[in-house]
């Protein structure tokens, strides 16, 4: 976090010296993207950095290991865009602490997931199982939505299931235990519970494999991961170029060849519909 913070605060000031310069010139050719490590930030540099560089485009990639830090970045200048969240949690983040950012465009986005190192099927479960999931609202909702599914728990009737939390348990079917953890550290939990809900770009990162997760979520579209950009810069050249990029048919290509099992965007089912 150390250095995280330290390539955090370079950046903010290499940008800060140059913010009047970027003001003031439309024509801006610097992109600084953040994205979580893993399959987001390898995304924009395979798929998306070798469009906007033949367009003529300095795209750099800032990596983060945290949920927090990005939105904050994009905020404050020293990022031009991120990519790693999905829409409810870009809502709810910018509106706790009144950032100004808004979505730009959805990108193909990993279903979060549940693996087991002790267990090969679900099956297995039983009393007093420990079960880790994300201790981030958003993504622990998916998480209890998924157990409901599974019939491990039931959650209380008429709930949004947008805004499920533990406290919406009304019947642990299984007897599990329930263990919120960042989500960074879901795939390091691995060999310390019975099973585990790993965030796809989390999951990814660490080497797991979609198809060897015990089940997989139905990703609504407000769960499928976006990119985020400043509001204020909704309309400028630089942000409708990055939109036109990931809607692509050479972005569709990459991600066909280098993100198989990843949920297509809208756009992207609509020109492989087109083939």
């Amino acid at each position: 976090m150390r250095f995280l913070l330290k390539t955090l605060f370079a950046a903010t000031l290499a940008l800060s010296l140059n913010a009047a310069s970027y003001a003031a010139d439309p024509q801006k050719k610097e992109i600084v993207f953040g994205a979580t490590a893993g399959p987001y930030s390898d995304q924009i540099k395979l798929g998306i950095k070798p469009i906007l560089e033949k367009q003529g485009y300095i795209v750099k990639v800032v990596e983060f290991n945290d949920y927090v830090q990005p939105n904050f970045a994009l905020a404050q200048g020293a990022l031009d865009a991120n990519a790693f969240q999905h829409e409810v949690y870009l809502k709810n983040f910018a509106g706790k602490n009144n950032l100004p950012l808004s979505e730009l465009v959805k990108v193909p986005t990993a279903p979060i997931a549940i693996y087991s190192n002790k267990h090969k099927s679900l099956d297995a479960v039983k009393p007093g199982a420990t079960v880790a999931v994300p201790n981030d609202p958003t993504n622990q909702a998916r998480a209890l939505v998924l157990l409901e599914q599974l019939g491990w728990v039931t959650l209380r009737p008429g709930l949004d299931p947008l805004q499920a939390s533990e406290k919406d348990v009304v019947n642990n079917i299984k007897q599990i235990k329930l263990i919120p953890l960042e989500a960074a550290q879901l795939p390091r939990s691995l060999d310390d519970t019975d099973f585990s809900f790993v965030n796809g770009n989390f999951a990814l990162a660490s080497g797991l494999k979609l198809t060897s997760a015990l089940a997989l979520e139905k990703i609504s579209p407000v769960y499928q991961n976006l990119v985020a950009v400043r509001t204020a810069d909704l309309d400028k050249p630089f942000v409708k170029d990055i939109a036109a990029a990931y809607r692509s048919q050479a972005f569709l290509e990459v991600t066909e060849k280098s993100f198989a099992g990843f949920v297509k965007t809208a756009d992207q089912q609509k020109l492989t519909a087109s083939k």
